[in-house]
Formats: structure tokens, sequence, C-alpha cells
């Protein structure tokens, strides 16, 4: 094996090309081992093609059309025969150009570039300008109930409740559950005091105590629609504090059951169901040994008067 020829083979000889113009790696493999096995003026090189495909692991196929590749760069020439084998004398004159390796380097320069420009366009994006950023005052923002806190932070009037906000869709208090007393009184405002229809201050006054409601109310869905049907109600006549407390005993009711049966609120609004009669216990036999209470006897004895 000669040092020459495989120095020539790897570094000096010219890179052959493909028909697109592209760097001919197999051929330049081919070309290496062929310089492993020629004298160090590029002569007497003559490996069998089963020896190359050992070398490279190409098939048959692949090194006899990269022979003839390197054969028509005339960077390989036929130089008799060995043992049946053909001997070939390598072009070791031919020298690379030097712009080869220039382009190289332009290409890996260029390349460099590109990356760090996408780079700092892709850390442009992530961040906003100062100017696109508003900060409202802590004086503002009204807090009711940490697991319902929405990301919209608006500007405080006397007339607005933060339970206006749309309810988060992350909050995790069941339907059902019946919110402590305590936090009834801290997020709710006083009853609104009754005031003519038609008046200023009647809105908000109604979103006020619409608050207290929406609170209490076992299924709080679409709560645009609830405020239209609680609005309606008060105008046709309907008393907030009544209201109220008709959502309290239809959350107590609803407790442990179904959720897919609870009506939603605007529903239960505009049907009226604050002024249905609650359900009374069904009365037992006394033989059962039920001693009926004094409203089971009044409800027992207008019974039987219907009877009669």
């Amino acid at each position: 094996m000669s040092t020459e020829a495989v120095k020539w083979a790897m570094d000096r000889a010219p890179m052959p090309r493909t028909e697109k113009g592209k760097p001919d790696t197999t051929a330049r493999h081919v070309l290496q081992v062929l310089g492993e096995h020629a004298a160090p003026d590029g002569s007497n090189a003559h490996p069998s093609v089963l020896r190359i495909q050992y070398r490279t692991g190409y098939d048959r196929t692949t090194v006899q059309r990269a022979l003839r590749r390197l054969e028509k760069a005339e960077l390989i020439e036929r130089d008799g025969s060995v043992d049946g084998r053909t001997r070939w004398q390598l072009a070791v004159e031919l020298v690379r150009p030097k712009s080869d390796w220039t382009d190289l380097e332009r290409e890996e320069n260029d390349y460099r570039a590109a990356a760090a420009e996408r780079k700092r366009r892709s850390r442009s994006k992530g961040v906003t300008g100062a100017e696109s950023v508003t900060v409202t005052d802590s004086k503002g923002v009204t807090v009711t109930d940490a697991e319902s806190v929405t990301g919209d932070v608006t500007d405080f009037t006397p007339s607005r409740h933060a339970l206006n906000a749309q309810p988060s869709r992350t909050e995790r208090r069941p339907n059902h559950q019946q919110p402590p007393v305590n936090q009834l009184h801290k997020d709710s405002s006083s009853p609104p005091a009754q005031t003519e229809p038609g008046s200023s201050d009647q809105g908000g006054q109604h979103l006020e105590a619409f608050g207290a409601f929406w609170l209490i109310y076992p299924k709080r869905r679409e709560p645009e629609n609830a405020k239209k049907a609680w609005i309606a109600a008060i105008k046709r006549g309907a008393n907030p504090q009544h209201v109220i407390d008709a959502a309290t005993a239809y959350a107590r009711e609803r407790a442990n059951q179904d959720p897919k049966y609870t009506k939603y609120p605007a529903t239960w609004l505009n049907k009226g169901c604050y002024d249905d009669e609650p359900d009374r216990p069904h009365l037992h036999a006394v033989g059962n040994g039920h001693i009926p209470q004094q409203d089971d006897r009044d409800m027992w004895d207008q019974k039987k008067a219907v009877i009669r």
C-alpha cells in the first residue's frame, strides 16, 4: 500500500461529479481503495471487484459503475491486467483546485449566518413590545375566589361586580357544592334597595344581586343568558332576595343529584321556577308507627275534605 497514492485519492484528487454536478462520493470511495493498492506513482493498482466490494460495502454493479465514472473523468486509466484483474493507472498528476476549499468555507459561513438570523427572529417573536403591555391599577381589581379567577382584568366602575367576568373553564368546584356562608357574605353585596322601574342605577343593582345568585345556583352555565334572564325576571316584578332564597333551596334540593337534570340558570329564571312550592315529605300510614306532625295533620284534613 502506498501512502502517497492514498493521500492523493483522499485529499488532492479532483472530486468526481455526478451528472447533476453534485459530489460523487461513491466514486470517490472506490478511488481511495484503488489508491490503497497502487504504487507511489499511482501505477499497478489491480484489486479485484470483489476486494473493492468487501472494502466499500457496495454491490458489484455499483462498483463497476463507479469505475466507469472514474475512467470517464480521466482520474484512472486501464493499464493491462494481472491474473484476470484489470490493472489501473491513477492520474496522480491531477490536483484538486483550491477553489473547492474556499467554496466550502463560504458555504459554511453562509450557513452559520443564516442559522444565527433564524435564532434571532425566533427570539424576537417571543418578546412582546413594551407599548403593547397594559397595566391596570391594582385598586380596580376585585377578586372573589382563587379557584374562579380568570385571566381578564378590567377597569373598575362602581356599578360592576367581579362576577360579571366570564367564569373560568378551569373551575374545579362541583356544580352542586354549596359555597360556605362566610364566602357568600364576602363575595356578594347586600340586597339592592327597591327602586322604581326605569331608574338610572337599576341595572347595576340587578347585576350586583345577580352576583349572589350566581354563586348560589347549583349549575353555573351560560352566564350572559343568565344575566338577561335575571334582569327580565326582576322587571317582571320578582323580588331579588326571594329569587336568591329560592335558588338556595334549589341548590340544596339538587345536592348529590345527577347534574344533567339540573336546569340551566337562564331556563330556571325564564320559567319562573323561583315561585315553585318546595316539595313536602310524603305521609306515612299511622299503622307504620309514624306520628303525624301538625303540618301532616292539616294536609290530611284537607285531603279528607276533598274526598267527602
